[in-house]
């Protein structure tokens, strides 16, 4: 089977191919999780039905979010052993611990609690069942960190000596809190959250877009679109400050990104909103800039130095093309992101928040951009690492198993298949769930017809609530 790739690229495709299916479950379920945790403390202070209903709904999907990230996380984690052994061997003195504390504090916590939260109702007291919702959040608050500990250490990594080739751990602090990772984490946490309040938004807009106007739905948008207010604008402020940690630590992934060969010396760097990094020909073609803009972006200052690629030996250099177009994706879901929240914050205060179609278009369409602007972020980390799996210390090529193209290409084949099937599936359900929307469970309206018409005829129920105020005004005029 010759598919006319090297086995290392088949398998930095076959890496890439899994992981980018993985990591939109667990974005879904970090941020779905601290949602369920705010509905039920509002249920809990409240009394009001209507979160404990949204919360009934959102746990579905959680749990089937949930279920798929287990099932690619361990299917993911066996390519270290079959594709990178050799980093396994080299590095996994220090990986292996980071991963197996992953385990050890956040996956039994979640599984411990996860059956309560899931289960639990009217089975455990109000107090015990918001307190394993809880821990389940906080479980996969933890496990982000190990995971996020251990890829931060891989781009910048501290605390350890060689030996005989091997990689030696001697500070784990160092280790842990490596230079980049508190910025890094903060960045992937606040794309987790945000990539569920899009999501929440989007399920909203479109049963606003469909008529209804109930309570359900206009508390989810509400929910949803204050969340993203807040978040939009602080990632662009955490992603500020891990630019900069970036250019100190990782300079060459910072000048593919920028689309820049020369180092500017003396003058201000441009930053390119539109060009084609060549590789080849050592240049950024049609490049189009706003000229100081990408020193003051960088070094806060306008005419301040950024090294550029021809720096660096060609060997040493990230493929700029890839990485210069997934960054500028990523940044300009964010800017649709703040637009969208600033909109919506104008239009609840001229009353017209529930009402403006254009705004519910723009929330149902901007559903995916979470998820696009994760893997896209993704995509700039580890592209930009190369052709370091060990930033500076080991090769991408060095840690490859002894294994064939054909080997690697078989197994590509073969997990595009099946995660197509079994994962498009289980996204199919899902997005079948968020069209069917919240139902009245426990809140208004009570009656079986009345459900049938919120669920499945919306605008019904919006119409026989008009009707019942314009009775109740009637009588009390006749009084």
């Amino acid at each position: 089977m010759d598919l006319g790739l090297t086995a290392l690229e088949l398998a930095r495709i076959q890496f890439a191919f899994t992981v980018s299916f993985h990591i939109i479950f667990p974005a879904i379920s970090i941020g779905l999780a601290s949602f369920l945790a705010v509905l039920e403390w509002r249920w809990l202070k409240t009394q009001d039905p209507v979160y404990r209903d949204l919360f009934k709904f959102w746990i579905k999907i959680f749990a089937l979010a949930f279920g798929m990230g287990v099932v690619s996380g361990v299917v993911m984690s066996y390519q270290f052993g079959t594709n990178w052994s050799e980093f396994s061997r080299v590095a996994g003195s220090v990986t292996g611990p980071l991963l197996a504390y992953e385990v050890l504090t956040a996956f039994f916590l979640e599984a411990g609690f996860l059956g309560i939260m899931l289960f639990g109702w009217d089975r455990v007291g109000p107090k015990t069942h918001f307190f394993a919702t809880v821990m389940v959040a906080l479980g996969t608050c933890i496990s982000m960190f190990w995971i996020l500990s251990s890829n931060s250490w891989m781009q910048t990594p501290q605390g350890f000596i060689i030996e005989n080739g091997i990689i030696m751990p001697q500070d784990w602090f160092a280790i842990v809190f490596n230079p980049s990772f508190p910025y890094r984490l903060l960045h992937m946490g606040i794309a987790a959250f945000l990539v569920s309040a899009l999501l929440v938004a989007a399920t909203a807009a479109w049963h606003l877009l469909k008529g209804r106007r109930d309570a359900l739905v206009k508390k989810s948008f509400s929910m949803a679109m204050w969340m993203i207010l807040v978040l939009a604008p602080l990632q662009v402020i955490v992603g500020d400050f891990h630019g900069l940690n970036t250019r100190e630590y990782q300079p060459a992934k910072i000048a593919a990104i920028e689309g820049h060969w020369e180092t500017n010396r003396g003058e201000g760097m441009p930053l390119y909103l539109f060009g084609i990094p060549d590789m080849e020909a050592e240049e950024t073609k049609y490049a189009i800039g706003i000229p100081n803009l990408g020193s003051l972006i960088l070094t806060h200052s306008m005419d301040g130095e950024v090294q550029g690629l021809k720096d660096f030996a060609p060997e040493d250099r990230p493929n700029s093309l890839v990485v210069f177009w997934s960054f500028r994706i990523m940044v300009g879901l964010g800017m649709l992101m703040l637009l969208m929240a600033l909109a919506g914050l104008i239009l609840r205060k001229t009353g017209r928040f529930y009402e403006a179609r254009w705004l519910h278009r723009f929330a149902f369409f901007m559903g995916p951009s979470g998820f696009i602007a994760l893997l896209a972020g993704w995509f700039t980390t580890e592209v930009g690492r190369q052709p370091w799996v060990v930033y500076g210390v080991m090769r991408t090529r060095d840690a490859l198993s002894p294994v064939s193209a054909e080997q690697v290409g078989l197994t590509l084949i073969i997990f595009v298949v099946v995660y197509c099937v079994v994962f498009g599936v289980g996204i199919y359900y899902m997005l079948k769930m968020m069209h069917k929307g919240p139902e009245f469970i426990h809140a208004r309206p009570h009656t079986e017809g009345e459900v049938i018409r919120a669920s499945k005829r919306p605008m019904s129920t919006f119409e026989q609530n008009e009707e019942d105020d314009r009775a109740q005004r009637d009588q009390e005029n006749n009084k």
